[in-house]
């Protein structure tokens, strides 16, 4: 699959991805509370997700993406993000993806490829291929992502009422 390929140059460039991810994270309105989270700890997250993504993408168990990201969501309760803010930050990681997908595959059109070293020629099929299965790992990462988030609130309250 032309689109695993894409993946893999997704994870070799996870480091230039989470900085360019992180330098939105922190700078951007929508996402102010994350100002206030060190870098030591908001960076590795993001890191792992880019780092990660084939096995994400591929595990149909959810096991991995489950555990990371209800863990996420508990912890930015307990840092007293609001929720909007980390879903947000979510939506700025994957806006960064899709532009790496999109400046990294060459659509490939009456046999005319001629493609740097960094280009990786995936025809339409694989481009559209890897965006849906960015797509349905972000939308299983969002969900887990909140599940944590209410789960640490319905113990903070139950916790406040004994």
């Amino acid at each position: 699959m032309l689109a695993s390929r894409l993946i893999r140059l997704i994870e070799t460039h996870a480091q230039s991805l989470t900085r360019e991810t992180m330098q939105d994270v922190m700078t951007n309105e929508r996402t102010r509370s994350f100002h206030r989270v060190s870098k030591a700890e908001l960076e590795p997250r993001i890191a792992a997700l880019f780092e990660n993504l084939g096995k994400w993408i591929g595990d149909p168990s959810e096991a991995a993406v489950k555990k990371e990201y209800e863990y996420w969501g508990s912890a930015r309760f307990h840092q007293e993000i609001p929720l909007n803010e980390i879903l947000y930050c979510v939506i700025l990681t994957k806006k960064h993806l899709r532009r790496f997908i999109r400046e990294h595959g060459l659509v490939a059109f009456a046999n005319d490829r001629v493609t740097p070293d960094e280009l990786v020629p995936v025809e339409l099929y694989g481009i559209q291929e890897l965006n849906y299965m960015v797509g349905d790992f972000f939308d299983k990462a969002l969900y887990y992502l909140t599940l944590g988030y209410e789960n640490a609130a319905k113990k903070s309250h139950a916790d406040s009422r004994a």
